[in-house]
């Protein structure tokens, strides 16, 4: 898998406060920062916590840009999990750019469909909420 940042040219700070402010510009924001940004928020507030700021984040992103048809609860919240089940591994001072090159599978926007039988994920129930996988279980 190539990785695609639209946000590499910023610092891990900038590109935090970037999102968290609402000033990335959502075409810039592809699936690589997505899962840059997921890894980062594990790493300083673990599991739960990243989960949290990512859906609060996310939300909020997707209605400062218009769509908010475009935030997806479980999507979300399922990619956070397979960062978090990843970075068990990490290693001490590790940057993204190391880490991901030992988990490129993350890279695939596809992978969600190994958990979840198509259409499952844009369901209302999925939009708005957690719904478990289908076909098969998350990593821990």
């Amino acid at each position: 898998m190539e990785l695609s940042l639209g946000c590499g040219h910023l610092d891990d700070e900038e590109f935090v406060q970037g999102f968290e402010e609402c000033t990335l510009q959502p075409g810039a924001f592809h699936h690589a920062d997505h899962i840059r940004l997921a890894w980062l928020y594990v790493q300083r507030y673990g599991a739960s916590g990243a989960e949290a700021r990512l859906l609060e984040g996310i939300r909020r992103m997707a209605q400062h840009a218009g769509v908010p048809q475009k935030f997806l609860y479980t999507t979300t919240v399922a990619w956070a999990r397979l960062v978090a089940a990843a970075e068990k591994d990490g290693v001490a001072k590790e940057s993204f750019f190391g880490w991901i090159q030992r988990h490129p599978a993350l890279l695939n926007r596809e992978l969600l469909a190994n958990y979840y039988s198509p259409g499952s994920l844009e369901t209302a129930e999925a939009r708005s909420g957690w719904v478990e996988p289908d076909l098969a279980p998350l990593e821990d």
